[in-house]
């Protein structure tokens, strides 16, 4: 099969397009003809080594978690999928080798859902671990509820964006740091855009006198700071950025893969609640682009690598 990999840690110029093995099929795996894969910050990050301590590299690594696609095998004991189901899949396992940036990938049936069939294999590639993260923060680690006032940052990325929805549907104010071009967004999604940078704890303050019930940081550093300086007594914080986050009181959050919860976001998004915003496509081929320009990290929503198939 044709797949993106790389064999030694470093920047975008170690992927290489090419010839890999074709995957096995376990017991409770199926094999999905990848439709599209999403590009996420930690695909990168991974890359270059900065996870190399929690996830070994069984070289090489065809890089990639997110996946959209259709079931071509079932593994001997699945009878949860059949030939030809369209599934999501957030498909991670506890070390990197075996990703999405493939024609074909052996997914676990633990990190799958049924695709909703209400949108496109591209938007929908991008739900999984951007929605999955979201989600798990929101409601497993912050516990929000109806009526609490909540301070997303980066409300336009991938994670921020999902937040921000899924924080609304779940009855919450929502606050959202953006830059100014995606002010109008963020509103579009259902939040209240404040501009990032200096002076930032102020401008929180003026918009929640009396704190925020819950802050979800996606940021790291000033971010992580200012978000606990304006918390309401009581108020909750949780990060998926920066392990400092225990110092001030709040919950550091690693995505996992949970077949009930992707299924759950299917369904939302299967009802129109949540939506992908897709910024650019890239073939297969072209994945080292595509990572290139997620690393600015000023995209809109994601970032999506399609793969090509004769129908």
């Amino acid at each position: 099969m044709k797949a993106i990999s790389y064999s030694r840690y470093g920047p975008a110029g170690v992927l290489e397009y090419g010839e890999r093995p074709d995957p096995k099929v376990g017991p409770d795996s199926v094999l999905v003809k990848v439709r599209a894969a999403a590009v996420n910050p930690v695909d990168w990050k991974a890359r270059e080594g900065y996870l190399q301590a929690g996830l070994e590299a069984v070289f090489p690594v065809i890089p990639g978690w997110d996946v959209s696609g259709v079931v071509v095998q079932p593994g001997a004991a699945v009878d949860e999928f059949a030939v030809g189901d369209e599934v999501i899949g957030y498909v991670r396992e506890d070390f990197l080798s075996r990703g999405t940036f493939a024609e074909y990938v052996a997914a676990p049936v633990r990190t799958l859902a049924r695709k909703p069939l209400s949108i496109g294999f591209e938007e929908a590639a991008g739900l999984p671990l951007c929605g999955l993260t979201a989600y798990q923060v929101l409601h497993h680690s912050l516990k929000v509820q109806g009526g609490e006032t909540v301070l997303v940052h980066a409300a336009a990325g991938g994670v921020g964006s999902l937040a921000v929805q899924l924080a609304r549907h779940a009855g919450c104010r929502v606050v959202g740091t953006a830059g100014p071009h995606n002010h109008d967004y963020v509103r579009r999604l259902g939040g209240e855009p404040v501009e990032y940078g200096e002076g930032l704890a102020a401008r929180l303050r003026d918009l929640a006198p009396d704190g925020f019930d819950a802050a979800f940081d996606t940021v790291g550093g000033e971010a992580l700071r200012v978000s606990a300086e304006t918390l309401a007594t009581g108020g909750r914080l949780a990060s998926i950025a920066d392990a400092e986050v225990f110092s001030y009181g709040g919950r550091y959050a690693f995505v996992r893969p949970d077949a009930t919860d992707l299924a759950h976001l299917a369904g939302l998004a299967e009802q129109g609640i949540v939506s992908v915003h897709v910024d650019r496509v890239f073939p297969l081929e072209q994945a080292a682009e595509a990572y290139r320009l997620n690393e600015q990290g000023r995209t809109r929503g994601k970032i999506v690598v399609s793969v090509e198939w004769e129908d």
